[in-house]
């Protein structure tokens, strides 16, 4: 599976629930940052969440209470919950890693997602 893609992208309403998934085994998650970024056409790339190897976690304050981002070892998986969603989550959604010590600048991407939320 092509690392970093991020899948389970959709389109949903006001209120929905959507759960994106992106396969990270080739990073080691004691060295690595795990993140989910998204992008609106003719803006830049704006930071979602994060998650480290001892699943301490962050977010932006645009989702934070609403979203969570989590990683599953067993199926070397990172995941974002995603709740209450509203128009302004619309976007297409990215997975990134890279060493911690380079954080914020990551420099490693997948496909992204596309997440359509209607009034």
């Amino acid at each position: 599976q092509e690392q970093l893609a991020a899948s389970g992208g959709g389109s949903v309403q006001s209120g929905g629930s959507l759960r994106l998934s992106c396969p990270v085994s080739n990073y080691r998650y004691s060295t690595y940052y795990l993140a989910w970024f998204r992008q609106i056409p003719a803006k830049e790339r704006e930071w979602v969440a994060r998650i480290d190897s001892g699943g301490v976690t962050a977010y932006a304050d645009s989702v934070k209470g609403r979203f969570t981002v989590s990683q599953d070892d067993a199926k070397k998986t990172m995941y974002l919950q995603m709740n209450a969603l509203k128009p302004e989550d619309t976007a297409t959604y990215f997975c990134a890693a890279d060493l911690r010590t380079r954080w914020p600048n990551l420099t490693n991407w997948g496909q992204g997602t596309q997440v359509t939320v209607s009034s």
